[in-house]
This record gives structure tokens, sequence and C-alpha cells, in this order.
């Protein structure tokens, strides 16, 4: 998260107006995460249902990392390799357009205005 305040500085909470984790450890910093403007919904343990965006990106990520497999044996651009190929998918719910292609027009009005 440091990363994306260093990325985005100021526009962080324009860029990111919500993020919904689960109460894993690993998400125990983000509860300074509203101090910064943007809000954090920690959903309930196996309700898997709270975070549907996770879960279908999770599945589509099964296509190039099967379940069962470790992620040990993937480098670190095998897996930016997997998530390029994932956000250039055209959607049916964003009316076949791409995350990657909503997500830069998205910065581009942030950075615009």
């Amino acid at each position: 998260m440091q990363g994306l305040r260093e990325e985005y500085g100021d526009k962080l909470a324009q860029v990111f107006k919500t993020i919904t984790v689960d109460n894993g450890s690993e998400f125990a910093t983000f509860a300074s995460l509203p101090e910064w403007g943007t809000k954090v919904y920690y959903a309930h343990p196996y309700s898997y249902w709270e975070r549907p965006q996770n879960e279908r990106s999770n599945g589509l990520y099964r296509r190039y990392a099967p379940k069962g497999q470790s992620m040990d044996n993937l480098s670190d651009e095998d897996v930016e390799h997997a998530a390029d190929l994932i956000c250039g998918l055209p959607r049916k719910e964003l009316g076949y357009r791409t995350p990657e292609k909503l997500f830069d027009a998205c910065l581009d009005e942030i950075y615009t205005a």
C-alpha cells in the first residue's frame, strides 16, 4: 500500500475510493487507510460473496496457475504477465471493455480534472 501511496500521492483516495479485504493478518495495516481518504471494508470469514470481483479474478488467475500448484515456482514476471492478460480480457459486465482500458480512462479523468 505504501507503494501505491507513493505512486498516486494525494490522488490515492480518488483512484481507490474503497478497498475490501479479508481478515487475514496481512491486512492489519489497512486500518490506517481511512487517514489517506480510502474506505476499508473487511469481509467476514468464509463470506466469499462479499468479495465477488476478487473471487472472479482468482478464478481467472487459475488459468495460469492451477489450484494446488505452488506459486513459489512462479517468478514475479510470470505473475505480472498473467495479471496483464487478465486485465486485458474484455468483460461482459463492463460492456465488453477491459479493466485495463477503464482504469486508464479513470486515471485520465482524475489527472486532467
